[in-house]
């Protein structure tokens, strides 16, 4: 269903986008900010799945400006190497990478910025340009370091109450500095839940739960 495409920045910097498309009229954009794992197969299943549902989907590769193509394995070197990459990120570049690729889905109508993990975090701070015209973030792993951006278009959230990478006091407070951001907390659910590559956190229920409310939020938001 999917296609990689090249894709150019503000900056000038070009880089690969994974674009998959639906069969028929859009509904509208959404961009897919990936885990810290980069654009892997799981993140291709969650474009298409998207596609499917009407959605012009696409999950640049925010680590080309590193790396080109890293897809990062899931263990304990992949996990350790996206943790350092993430403390190393350009927040900003990222974003305007973000930017880039919903403006080669504009031609679907209004663009949503939907992103997991790391891809989480900078849905969070994308919500907070004049970018897209709404925003799903899961589990943003550094999203409550930014209490102090402000929302410019709708923001949805899903947590699990076992994240220990996003714990309930972090989700508290930024709760409370940002009561007009929306959260759904899943009990007794991990950070990465969504993932069904890896058996030991996905949680079935929790995962079709949170989709189902975000293809509700992107009815509601795009069309």
């Amino acid at each position: 269903m999917g296609e990689t495409i090249r894709l150019t920045s503000a900056d000038g910097h070009a880089f690969d986008a994974y674009l998959a498309r639906p069969d028929g009229a859009p509904r509208g954009g959404l961009v897919v900010a990936m885990e810290m794992y980069g654009v892997n197969g799981y993140l291709r299943e969650v474009c298409d799945a998207y596609a499917a549902d009407g959605y012009a989907a696409i999950a640049p590769d925010l680590w080309d400006r590193v790396e080109p193509g890293l897809a990062l394995p899931y263990d304990d070197i992949g996990s350790a190497r996206g943790k350092a990459l993430c403390k190393e990120a350009d927040w900003d570049l990222a974003v305007q990478d973000l930017a880039a690729a919903a403006d080669a889905v504009r031609d679907a109508g209004k663009v949503a910025v939907m992103g997991f993990c790391y891809g989480g975090t900078l849905t969070w701070l994308a919500a907070c340009t004049d970018t897209f015209d709404a925003a799903i973030a899961y589990y943003g792993s550094d999203m409550c370091d930014f209490p102090d951006r402000a929302p410019r278009c709708p923001v949805l959230c899903h947590v699990g109450d076992a994240d220990t990478a996003v714990p309930p006091d972090a989700v508290a407070a930024f709760r409370a500095r940002r009561p007009e951001v929306p959260w759904h907390i899943y009990p007794g659910v991990p950070h990465g839940f969504d993932n069904h590559t890896r058996p030991a956190r996905h949680d079935a229920a929790a995962s079709r739960l949170a989709r189902r409310r975000t293809l509700d939020f992107l009815a509601r938001h795009l069309g």
